[in-house]
This record gives structure tokens, sequence and C-alpha cells, in this order.
């Protein structure tokens, strides 16, 4: 009887019937690949074959939820409070931005607290790893370490001797199972060796850490139920022009999604930053035209990052758009309303804009610091030096009220700025040592960052500014 086979995307595991050059639920090209179904005895589905289970309530006493704390601060906040014991954790990244040495500094730093590591690498041979530990100080660290990729060999060796506390796997695309007809890295591959290794993890009790390669798209490669399997997905970002890294929560079932956590690479290993906004705001100059500081809050805690614009003629008949760090779709959002709204002649020129550090920004609030920077790059007059800025823009003009404004006016004043434009607060003022300058719409705005100096498209230009 011959074995059937099934077509696999590569890509975003898809299944078709028969081989084709693109796929047609992810639109990639030449990642289908034929695959032999494993064979499996039929079972029945009737209630007669099954087992009955014991159900509980909601209201029965739960068990305290303790967490492994590496005193990696920035990666223990990321975590909600450190890993959870039976958790599984998928950590994603560009290679080379460092992910194997965030996870072998974390293992370390556990295991110099009596927590029994193991750090299983599929990817290089046991000595580069002991080279990376000693360069990172971490050498004598009493990490277990275990050079293998199949399942089954991993399985055995973390059955023997001490049960871990933390399993690093090093990379999930490395591991194969045997059994299954396909190379490592297929769709096929990498879900039956996340399926075995999550569920040793439940069985042991032991933290279990995925490090997962990503598509040239920035996703996590492999079939996207490999983000289902897991409790906590982590990406590491970085620009490789900067010695920033941020470690960012994207799904966590422990803990605040949208955390973020920032290091710096340095020859001796990535470096934690407790206070990213100082970080962010290093090379800022107050004098400048086409800058503004925006008060953020990434997850829980307030970041202030520099935004950049740049105004200048096109000679071109089709504009040039260009951002980095920020939502392309929001950008040209807010030139509509500026030009449709305020008067702000906008068509005919070129505008780049820029979030400086390499942070990514995706919140709403980033609006009104964007708008004063494109405002500011188009007049010539910088934002007032000391100033922070926050709000989100309507299609109307308005500026809306965003959450957690306390946070961020507390971390601006923190780092020794004074004033701050944000919509006009909910209920009460903020109490604030900041001089808080109500902007209700965007003309507000336009008016004082050199407003008398924009030159209006003929229709626009008796537009009462309010």
């Amino acid at each position: 009887m011959s074995k059937r086979s099934r077509h696999v995307c590569q890509s975003c595991g898809a299944v078709s019937g028969k081989w084709a050059g693109k796929c047609e639920a992810c639109g990639a090209w030449n990642t289908i690949v034929e695959e032999v179904v494993p064979e499996a005895a039929p079972k029945s589905t009737s209630a007669a074959h099954g087992r009955a289970l014991k159900s509980e309530t909601l209201s029965g006493a739960a068990r305290e939820l303790r967490r492994l704390e590496s005193g990696i601060r920035e990666f223990d906040v990321v975590t909600g409070g450190g890993l959870v014991p039976g958790s599984a954790t998928l950590v994603g990244g560009e290679p080379g931005i460092g992910k194997s040495t965030l996870l072998l500094q974390v293992a370390g730093a556990l295991a110099k607290r009596k927590l029994p590591a193991t750090y299983v690498t599929g990817e290089e041979a046991a000595d580069q790893v002991r080279h990376r530990a000693q360069r990172l100080g971490i050498g004598d660290a009493p990490v277990r370490l275990v050079a293998a990729t199949n399942v089954s060999d991993i399985l055995a060796t973390l059955e023997q001797g001490e049960p871990p506390a933390i399993v690093v796997i090093d990379s999930i695309q490395t591991m194969f199972v045997e059994g299954l007809d396909s190379a490592p890295g297929s769709v096929a591959q990498v879900r039956g060796s996340a399926q075995a290794l999550v569920a040793q993890a439940k069985r042991s009790g032991a933290a279990l850490v995925l490090l997962g390669h990503v598509t040239k798209e920035g996703v996590i490669a492999g079939p996207r139920v490999l983000e289902h399997m897991v409790d906590t997905v982590l990406t590491f970002e970085g620009e490789r022009g900067h010695t920033f890294r941020i470690l960012r929560a994207t799904k966590n079932r422990f803990g605040p999604a949208d955390e973020i956590g920032v290091f710096t690479m340095t020859a001796a290993g990535l470096r934690e930053e407790p206070n990213p906004s100082a970080l962010f705001l290093s090379d800022h100059s107050a004098n400048t035209s086409g800058t503004a500081v925006f008060a953020g809050i990434e997850g829980t805690r307030p970041v202030l990052v520099e935004i950049q614009a740049l105004v200048a003629p096109s000679p071109l008949a089709t504009p040039r758009r260009a951002v980095v760090g920020w939502d392309s779709a929001r950008l040209a959002m807010v030139l509509a309303v500026l030009e449709a709204r305020c008067g702000v002649a906008m068509a005919g020129r070129d505008v780049y804009l820029n979030v400086t550090g390499g942070l990514r920004i995706s919140e709403p609030g980033a609006d009104l610091a964007a708008a004063a920077a494109l405002v500011s790059s188009l007049t010539g007059e910088p934002v007032p030096a000391g100033t922070v800025l926050f709000g989100e823009i309507g299609l109307s003009g308005d500026v809306r009220a965003v959450a957690h404004s306390a946070l961020r006016l507390k971390e601006a004043a923190k780092l020794g700025f004074k004033a701050a434009w944000a919509p006009p607060a909910r209920g009460e003022p903020e109490d604030t040592a900041l001089n808080v300058v109500a902007i209700r719409h965007l003309s507000d705005l336009v008016a004082r960052v050199g407003g008398n100096d924009i030159d209006a498209p003929l229709p626009l230009r008796e537009r009462k500014v309010r």
C-alpha cells in the first residue's frame, strides 16, 4: 500500500491537493513542498470509547503563580515578573539580533540562583556556546549544555537527573521528530517538535523557551499554529545601525502584552537599560526644527522618544512618503487632515518621518507629535524647548484624549521637561508640575508652530485659524 502525500506551504502551513508555484493562501512563491502523511490508526469519537473527566468550578482554590526571576530586570518586566514554571515561551527575531545571547544570559542568571538550567543548541557546537558564555562573563554558571537536534534524544536527556527549571531550545527550526518524512524546519517538523517539547514542559513543570527564526516579512517562521501553542510570544527587534535592542511581548497569558524591555548590545553581551526614555533622547536637540518629543506608553511603562520630520519640495509628479518606525497609513491620514482642516499645503512636497532609536510606535497617541514635527519642518520654527506632546487626531481635526496621561506627564517631568501639549484632560485636571497646554483642535497646534508662515493653497488661504 503506497503512502499518501500532501502538499504543504512552508510559509503559512496551508495544504493543497497538488503542487503549485504560488501558494493561494499567503501568496508566497516556491514554498509548497510534498510531505508524506503519517499513518495513524483510526480512532472512534463515540462516548463509549472515552472516559469521564473530573470537572471543577471557577471558585476552587488556585495554586499561587510563582515565577522564576532571572534578575535581568528588563527581561523580567517583559515576561510579567519572570518565567512561569510549566509555561512555553517563543522568542523570535532576525539572525544576529542577539536572541541566543539574551537567552544564554537568562539561563546563566537562573543557574547562578541555584535553579537547574538546560541549554539545548541545534545550530552551534558546544564549544561555540562555551566561548560565548566566557565572553559574557557567565562561563562559571552551572548550565547544562546539550548539542542535539533529535527531539526523542532531547526528551530522554531531560528526563535524566535533576529536573530542569528552565529549558532553552536554540532553535525550534533545527529540531526534528523521527517518523515524520520531512526535513527539519518544515511545517510538520516544527509543529511536531513544538508539541512534544511543550507537552514535556507541562508534565515536568520546566519553563520552556523556544527560539524561532523570522521570515523576510518579519513574522516568526513556521506554521501560525506555533504561536497559538505557546503561552508567551516575544519578539527581539533592533536596527543594524543602532546598538539598541527591544524585547517586545506580543502575547502573554501571564502578564501584560505589548510590554517592552530595552537593551544595549556591547562587546560583553546585552546590557539592560532601566531608563529607556533618557536613552532615546540622548541626542535630542531642542532648537532644531522638524523635531518633537512624544510621550508614549509601551505596555505599562512610559517612554519618551523623539520624532523627526522633513518636508521638502518634490521634483516628482508623485511626492515621496517615507516612514521609519511608524505606520505609513497613519502618516497619510495626518497629512490629509492638516491640508483639509488646517490649510497646510502638503501636496507637491516630499515627506520623511523617522522615530529615533530604532523604536517602533503603534499607538495613535503619537499623532499630535508627528503633526508638530511636520508643521515645524514646513515652517522652520522649532517646537518650544522642554515640551512634550501626545494626543490622537480625528478626521475632523479634533484632538482626542489618550489613556495614561498622568504617567506620560510624570515621566516627562522626571526627565526635566517643563511643558506639555496635550488634549484636554477628562474630568479633573491632572496634578502635575508641568505647564499643560490644552490642544483641542489641530489648528491650535498649527497656530503655535509658525502658523503665519504656512504657504496655504488659494482656496484655504482665508481660512480662519481657531
